[in-house]
């Protein structure tokens, strides 16, 4: 965990942080605790992570909440994160709309129980006229599930006429994808320790920066959010060109 707050470039914030918020389970056994206890104080990190990424003029958060491998573990861990989650965000949406953050979601969510997508569907109405960070919740959410998705309505548009194959670009397919009203991120935080993408986000990260940090998530402070960011801020971008023609091109 980092105790020093570096000074961030204000310049330099990243429009769009995705975080996979991986460790809670092993957080909690590490403490002689039941799993759930971890999701729990997990649920505190997501709120001082929010209110810091919203501070520093972020503009989409996106967390990795509820993957659709989840749904494979035990079914009493599945119900207590259902609930956990919609308990927890009927509880932050009045600071959601003073801090001016809109929520909404992205995933296969009509796979998630009825009153978890009903509850967060008021939430997000609730929160709909806010115009500062955009929190967005991957919800029973899948990589190639969305990639597939969009190929299939792809292919319905070509169908029927609507699109025709040579038409099919890059701009194209991001239209139909979950994502396709924000921007790519520009940083991806995994914490934890694990150095793999676990199905996240898998065509929105071609150019990502991807920051591992083994500090468990329930435990991942402001300090290390802003550290993680210098940390952004000291790389160069380059998008497949050389550092030079980078440099040349400011």
């Amino acid at each position: 965990m980092s105790t020093d707050t570096p000074t961030l470039n204000t310049d330099r914030i990243p429009a769009h942080i995705a975080i996979i918020m991986d460790g809670n389970g092993r957080w909690a056994v590490s403490r002689g605790l039941d799993r759930s206890a971890g999701h729990v104080e997990g649920v505190t990190t997501v709120r001082r992570i929010t209110e810091e990424a919203s501070a520093l003029g972020v503009k989409y958060l996106t967390l990795y909440t509820f993957s659709t491998e989840n749904w494979q573990r035990p079914q009493a861990e599945v119900d207590a994160l259902m609930n956990l989650i919609v308990t927890a965000i009927e509880r932050e949406t009045p600071d959601l709309i003073k801090n001016n953050v809109r929520l909404t979601t992205i995933g296969d969510v009509e796979r998630m129980p009825a009153f978890a997508r009903e509850r967060l569907g008021i939430c997000m109405q609730q929160t709909s006229h806010c115009t500062g960070l955009t929190l967005v919740l991957a919800l029973s959410y899948s990589a190639r599930w969305e990639i597939v998705r969009a190929a299939r309505r792809i292919a319905e548009k070509v169908a029927a006429s609507e699109l025709a194959p040579a038409d099919i670009d890059d701009s194209a397919f991001a239209a139909q994808l979950t994502t396709a009203a924000m921007p790519d991120p520009d940083l991806l935080i995994r914490t934890g320790g694990d150095h793999r993408i676990s199905n996240f986000l898998l065509y929105q990260i071609a150019y990502t920066e991807l920051i591992v940090t083994p500090t468990f998530w329930p435990d991942y402070s402001r300090e290390d959010f802003r550290a993680d960011i210098a940390r952004f801020q000291g790389r160069q971008r380059r998008f497949g060109l050389t550092g030079e023609q980078v440099t040349n091109k400011k």
